[in-house]
């Protein structure tokens, strides 16, 4: 268990709460760094489950998911995927970022996303019924993600959807204080700067900055930088290599971090 802090933004928890209690598989959307991951945590230690991440990719197959047969000191013995471990366990699976893994792979979720709550592993002639406490959670950024990566529907309606978003500017500086232990004041400032910043996302389009990159940001400032500095290189630097964008998102970084107070 930790104490890492955790803040709902609307009925996330809640909802997560009752989909756990009905054993449905849950589908987080929302932008890059709005605290998808943490809600994961925190409902790990709110259910008292242990949380079994596996990061999406391209190359990511449907062996890498459930195990595969392995040759260990002569012998060929079977060793358990992540998802394996997570169903037998009775954990929580989180697919971070989902829309990333291929097509096929994701084929071995469906007999655990309905009524079925079953593991065929095919290579092992086994077959895993998942105990109540497993509950299967995804992730992804629906608004940029390439065009060319699509969840498919009937995937999508397998899943409670709960969507997420950045928390609002006094709840966000809540974070801030508690997480980098900064002053309200320089807390504020920085959420000022990052809801610019996105506020400007339609002009400049690119990911908006994240609670995470703020947090980052703070953390910086805690041990000696400058806002301006910590700015810099936790938020704005991530988010273009252009010079032109960068020049801009520098001058309205340097008006919202003005102290005026």
């Amino acid at each position: 268990m930790n104490d890492r802090f955790y803040k709902a933004n609307k009925n996330e928890v809640e909802l997560f709460k009752q989909a756990a209690e009905q054993r449905l598989p849950v589908m987080l959307t929302g932008p890059t760094g709005c605290g998808k991951t943490r809600l994961i945590e925190h409902m790990g230690e709110v259910l008292g489950r242990h949380v079994i991440t596996i990061s999406c990719h391209d190359d990511l197959t449907s062996a890498d998911l459930v195990g595969r047969f392995m040759v260990t000191g002569g012998d060929v013995i079977w060793s358990d995927g992540p998802l394996t471990r997570a169903v037998k366990e009775g954990a929580i699976c989180y697919m971070d970022e989902v829309v990333e893994a291929r097509h096929d792979s994701l084929a071995v979720l469906h007999s655990l996303t309905d009524h079925r709550r079953t593991l065929y592993l095919d290579r092992a002639d086994d077959v895993i019924q998942a105990p109540d406490t497993f509950m299967l959670v995804c992730s992804y950024n629906p608004a940029y993600r390439s065009s060319l990566k699509e969840l498919k529907p009937s995937f999508r309606q397998r899943f409670v959807t709960v969507a997420m978003n950045f928390l609002q500017p006094e709840q966000e500086i809540e974070v801030l204080v508690s997480e980098a232990n900064i002053s309200e004041s320089i807390a504020k400032r920085l959420v000022k700067c990052a809801t610019a910043i996105r506020d400007a996302d339609d002009v400049f389009h690119f990911e908006p900055p994240s609670t995470r990159a703020l947090v980052t940001a703070a953390k910086m400032i805690a041990v000696g930088a400058s806002e301006l500095e910590a700015a810099e290189v936790a938020i704005l630097a991530p988010l273009s290599n252009d010079g032109a964008v960068t020049d801009g998102l520098s001058e309205i970084a340097a008006a919202c971090l003005a102290h005026t107070e």
